[in-house]
């Protein structure tokens, strides 16, 4: 990197003379080239939503997921380098069940991504490592009901109603903003969360799939992937309405 940041951006424990960390930026430049990730808080639960990119068409359906469950009672998805968002996923995994081991009892989810937050913000602190690429969308059930949290590659972890990470991730949140996912059922968001994915996808990117998971009422309470007669309409209503926004603007 030329300018100011010449010769700071070869550390993470390097700071620049206007105080930036130049690879904390770096890793939150490979999180925008990634696929968009979408999480909403709604009055029954949270639902997730990822455009996973196909990177060929010899590729596999449904092989490289970036949703997973991390305990019964949480989930998370993940946009940018997917070997980066499989490691934290699994770090995630072990805090759960190494939290269930000694207090017998779920994690709680505020508890849970603090933890996620300081691994992340560990990989800024030595110079041997390199910050997450990736950052995440976490979804979790606790004593208190269901809430959503974001992990960002710098450490930063916030509370939110609605999140959206990845690619064309400006376009998603003003979508996201549109709509009161507080007062609405996962039911409901899911057509709306599969209707964002599809309407921000960036059309010179390559295939993708929409991967769809939430935490509800309607799971009991366990995070899993949408069931296939909710989630499947949902993706051909997204992809139709999609088609029918494009076949509008050709005929004017």
């Amino acid at each position: 990197m030329s300018g100011i940041g010449s010769g700071y951006d070869l550390s993470t424990t390097t700071y620049s003379p206007d105080g930036r960390v130049f690879q904390v930026e770096y890793a939150s430049k490979a999180v925008d080239n990634g696929g968009l990730t979408i999480g909403v808080a709604c009055a029954d639960g949270v639902v997730i939503g990822c455009e996973t990119l196909v990177p060929s068409k010899l590729h596999t359906p449904n092989t490289t997921r970036r949703i997973g469950a991390v305990a019964r009672h949480a989930g998370i998805g993940a946009s940018g380098y997917a070997p980066d968002a499989r490691a934290v996923r699994d770090r995630a995994r072990a805090e759960c069940a190494q939290y269930k081991s000694f207090y017998g009892d779920a994690i709680p989810g505020k508890l849970l991504a603090d933890r996620m937050a300081h691994y992340y913000h560990l990989f800024t602190l030595y110079w041997s490592v390199r910050p997450f690429g990736c950052a995440s969308v976490l979804a979790v059930k606790d004593f208190d009901g269901y809430h959503l949290y974001t992990l960002e590659p710098s450490g930063e972890c916030a509370k939110m109603r609605g999140a959206c990470v990845g690619k064309g991730k400006s376009a998603a949140k003003t979508e996201v903003e549109k709509f009161n996912f507080s007062e609405m059922k996962c039911e409901e968001a899911v057509r709306e969360v599969a209707r964002i994915i599809y309407a921000t996808h960036d059309v010179k990117d390559k295939d993708f799939e929409c991967e769809l998971s939430w935490i509800c009422d309607a799971s009991s309470g366990e995070f899993q992937r949408v069931p296939d007669a909710l989630a499947e309409p949902a993706r051909a209503a997204a992809a139709a309405a999609v088609a029918g926004d494009a076949d509008a603007m050709d005929a004017t």
